[in-house]
């Protein structure tokens, strides 16, 4: 029988996190497009997320990378799969299971994901070739008179579904639901809106009888929208979510995992380093799943892609632990 609490745990031992390698075939093309990288075939992705797996000393400063499920299937030059190779360095390989999002049926202007169907049967796969946790995405947009209560209640069930999918296959769920960046909104609205969807998520949660000491909780941080004209100071940012977090989550969850969404990555960075010198002491671990704030800076500069991705991992590392010094992050 799998043991949830302890790969949870594992997943973010002291000063390690997650690397969120799992964004769709479409948006990864699209990101290595706009690089000037080739994206637009699957063999072109299959190149760069080899380039991203064989990073020598990953290991160090991440527990898991989560993949998409093109991504489970792929194979280095040499034909090794890439869950193989990630297996093999001492991490954790995890799998992206929601199928992205739709509009909302009677809600303009927001979103619901899909992929329940079928997942039970999905999952049987993954844990065939040795997966070790899943995630699913909520997206929550902001802007006049939304989020709904309503909308937020839909994607706090279907999270807590897949929550309990995923720990009766043996999986440790990432639940993540992200109020996004995307709108003129204060840190403020941001806060209340992040509170309101994590207390319907953990309701949720317990209603559908999850083992909340085997998941993950991954959310946004609290920030203001990158169009307010008003941006909050690091410190300020670490005030407010880390107040956020302690109404929110449980205590017997092991770990918060933040996102980076829309954030450059040495910003992120020094977030995730504030908001871990504001919470010392807190129950559950401080840590990171960052996609963008990882594979960033390496689309921008692929000949330096290993050193880049690992500096960038160490950095995220010393900040889960509130050693972070910026003049080292060159």
């Amino acid at each position: 029988m799998s043991d949830l609490p302890g790969t949870a745990k594992s997943l973010v031992e002291k000063g390690k996190g997650i690397f969120a390698a799992d964004a769709s075939p479409h948006t990864i093309g699209k990101k290595l497009m706009e690089a000037g990288i080739a994206g637009e075939t699957e063999e072109d992705r299959r190149k760069y997320r080899e380039v991203i797996f064989t990073t020598p000393g990953l290991e160090a400063f991440i527990g898991g990378i989560i993949l998409h499920d093109e991504s489970t299937r792929q194979k280095t030059d040499s034909g090794e799969l890439f869950v193989e190779l990630i297996k093999k360095s001492g991490i954790m390989p995890g799998v992206k299971v929601d199928g992205g999002t739709i509009d909302m049926d009677g809600f303009p202007g927001e979103k619901i994901a899909e992929g329940l169907d079928g997942l039970g049967k999905r999952l049987t796969e993954y844990v065939a070739w040795g997966a070790k946790f899943t995630k699913w995405r909520a997206v929550i947009a902001m802007g006049e008179n939304i989020p709904t209560r309503e909308c937020v209640k839909a994607n706090a069930l279907l999270l807590a579904r897949f929550a309990a999918i995923s720990q009766a296959a043996g999986l440790v769920p990432v639940v993540e639901p992200e109020v996004l960046m995307d709108g003129d909104h204060s840190i403020d609205v941001c806060q209340k809106a992040t509170e309101m969807v994590g207390r319907m998520v953990f309701e949720a949660l317990e209603d559908q009888r999850v083992d909340l000491a085997g998941m993950l909780y991954k959310p946004n941080m609290v920030v203001a929208g990158k169009d307010c004209s008003k941006q909050a100071s690091v410190e300020e940012v670490a005030e407010k979510t880390v107040e956020t977090m302690n109404k929110i989550v449980s205590v017997r969850v092991p770990g918060i995992v933040f996102l980076s969404g829309g954030q450059e990555a040495k910003i992120a960075t020094a977030r995730l380093n504030a908001i871990a010198k504001a919470g010392a002491g807190a129950s559950w671990r401080w840590a990171f799943s960052f996609e963008r704030a990882l594979e960033g800076p390496v689309m921008a500069n692929m000949e330096a892609a290993h050193k880049i991705l690992l500096h960038r991992a160490r950095m995220n590392s010393l900040a889960s632990l509130g050693r972070y010094n910026e003049e080292e992050d060159k």
